[in-house]
């Protein structure tokens, strides 16, 4: 890479001979004004004032605009001769801590590269101090015509430098906050925890600028003469927010949905299990669902059940828990009937024994669930056994 700079940095004493290199580049696409009459490229040209001629490079030179609109030459020479310490020389003012220099400060990046053999030893000797401190050097060079701030980082195995706009450069953020009071729930708090949890971490490597692909794609078809479709435009998702906490539930699912992750009420209707279908999978864990809490239910009252959704609303469901399966099929009263013959003649032999107390009881209550088992089979039951007596008859 090319250097743009040449000096050294002031350690102390230690003069640490370096280049400067740019870490950054800009990949940003550039456009020239045209005429559209005839597609003619349009140039701005330097013109004199006062005597109207273009001017060339070599004639043009600087001066300060009083604020009476009076120019004041300044030359280089002028510049050269002012007391500039830092004219070729990157001097570190200080160390600290890298979270005392405000984000909002930072501005171009380079590298800086041991400028010959001698340089390897101190240059490398700044950079493992810088490591092991954890911290950052403060600088002041000059670049351009002008004395700057810098802070002074290791990335990887090489001192980088971030130019550091001044303090006083930086404005104060008045009239930018919402005015008025706004009072944020913990709901509301809750799930916006929850979307950045599902947006999780990124690898900073994976992003790229989409809109300067497109221009590149864009003008490529153009100078092949392809046509050119038009994007598909979709939702921006601009416009008034009326209800915060739907709008965080959708973002959650939405985040989920662009990752791949199968929501819960999708993943509970691939279970194969039709009577976990409709179980939230916090409840399949704890066993309450709500199809086994039916099937406990002796009767035919109505039972309720409540559970809470992925997005946390609380759903109450209501439907008959009865004990009774529909016999639509005269196999299930046979053997409702068989059943219940069987129960009543056990039953009668326990009591042909005449025994007293506890088997008298014993042979009271199969007789009372004999009884109840027999007319569980419904009234099907009764008409298919009275059928049989007669057919017997």
């Amino acid at each position: 890479m090319r250097s743009i700079w040449n000096g050294a940095i002031s350690f102390g004493l230690v003069s640490i001979p370096i280049k400067l290199v740019n870490a950054t580049e800009n990949h940003s696409i550039h456009f020239r004004q045209i005429h559209l009459a005839d597609g003619g490229r349009i140039r701005y040209r330097k013109v004199c004032e006062l005597d109207e001629e273009e001017v060339g490079t070599g004639d043009i030179g600087k001066a300060y605009e009083d604020a009476d609109g009076t120019m004041i030459p300044i030359t280089d020479e002028d510049l050269a001769q002012l007391p500039l310490p830092t004219a070729k020389t990157i001097e570190i003012v200080a160390f600290v801590p890298a979270d005392q220099i405000d984000p909002l400060q930072m501005d171009a990046a380079y590298y800086l590269s041991a400028n010959g053999v001698p340089a390897a030893k101190p240059y490398t000797l700044l950079r493992e101090a810088l490591k092991r401190s954890n911290k950052v050097a403060v600088a002041k060079y000059a670049l351009r015509g002008r004395e700057r701030l810098g802070m002074l980082r290791v990335v990887d195995d090489v001192i980088a430098m971030h130019g550091l706009l001044w303090p006083d450069e930086i404005r104060a953020p008045e009239g930018v906050a919402p005015d008025g009071d706004v009072t944020v729930r913990d709901a509301e708090l809750d799930l916006a925890d929850a979307l950045m949890d599902t947006l999780g971490e990124v690898d900073m490597d994976s992003l790229h600028d989409d809109y300067r692909e497109a221009v590149e794609e864009l003008i490529a078809a153009k100078a092949s003469g392809e046509s050119v479709r038009p994007a598909e435009t979709g939702d921006a998702g601009g416009g008034k927010v009326i209800d915060l906490i739907a709008a965080l539930e959708n973002s959650v699912q939405a985040a989920k949905k662009s990752r791949g992750e199968q929501s819960a009420e999708a993943a509970d209707e691939g279970d194969g299990d039709g009577e976990m279908a409709d179980v939230h999978p916090i409840e399949k864990a704890s066993g309450k669902s709500a199809g086994k809490t039916s099937g406990k239910s002796s009767g035919g009252t109505t039972k309720k059940t409540t559970h809470r959704t992925p997005t946390g609303k609380t759903v109450t469901r209501s439907g008959s828990s009865t004990a009774k399966k529909s016999a639509p099929k005269s196999t299930g009263a046979k053997k409702s009937t068989s059943t219940a013959k069987k129960s009543s003649g056990s039953t009668g032999s326990t009591g042909s024994t005449g025994s007293t107390g506890s088997g008298g009881s014993r042979a009271t209550g199969k007789k009372t669930a004999a009884k109840k088992t027999s007319s569980s089979g419904g009234t099907t039951a009764k008409k298919t056994a009275s059928t049989r007596k007669r057919a017997s008859a």
